[in-house]
């Protein structure tokens, strides 16, 4: 009897340590990809390429309810991922893809992403005229910031990175931009977003 309790509490032991060491697993750390003022970056989270079916996450909308992301479904997406509405370079790339979210047709939607407060996201909005476009924020669940590998560990916020999902779902398109002061390269997204549009 004492053998079979020896052995029980040896077991539970060893999953104990498994489920503890899990638990403190440390992220997947990047660094080297980009800088902010000069500043070398590290990226929090596991990255994504093209080729792969695009992650699903979770944000909140603007209206405080929890939007979900899920891919494919015959439809194109663009993922933006700024630091902050609130600061020139972001608030002029928003602005842009507001601008040509009607140019793209109605199976290409644009989502932009970043940790602003929702309620910071829909004044910038209102104030911007931005109304073709959804920005939703990953302040709550850090949802996208895992998922897409984005989270910047020295400041907290979302690292400048663009996202063509296609209409299966998989990712036909990525740019992760080197400085993040500075704003993408729009043309190569727009193409591979009317590329994917058009695809059967």
């Amino acid at each position: 009897m004492k053998i079979v309790q020896c052995f029980v509490v040896a077991l539970m032991s060893v999953l104990l340590l498994t489920v503890a060491g899990c638990a403190v697993a440390p992220p997947v750390q990047r660094n080297g990809l980009v800088t902010l003022n000069g500043r070398p970056i590290t990226l929090l989270g596991k990255p994504v390429h093209v080729g792969e079916k695009a992650p699903a996450f979770k944000a909140v909308a603007n209206n405080m309810t929890v939007f979900h992301f899920h891919p494919g479904h015959g439809k194109v997406w663009i993922l933006s991922s700024v630091p902050s509405l609130d600061t020139p370079v972001c608030s002029l790339e928003t602005r842009h893809f507001n601008v040509v979210a009607s140019t793209l047709g109605k199976n290409v939607g644009i989502i932009t992403i970043s940790m602003d407060l929702p309620f910071a996201q829909k004044r910038w909005c209102g104030d911007k005229g931005v109304k073709h476009i959804m920005t939703v924020s990953d302040y709550r669940f850090h949802s996208f910031a895992k998922a897409y590998g984005v989270l910047m560990k020295q400041n907290g916020l979302l690292a400048r990175q663009v996202v063509v999902v296609g209409k299966n779902g998989k990712i036909v398109y990525m740019q992760l931009v080197p400085n993040i002061a500075h704003p993408p390269h729009y043309a190569p997204v727009l193409a591979a977003a009317r590329q994917a549009a058009a695809a059967p």
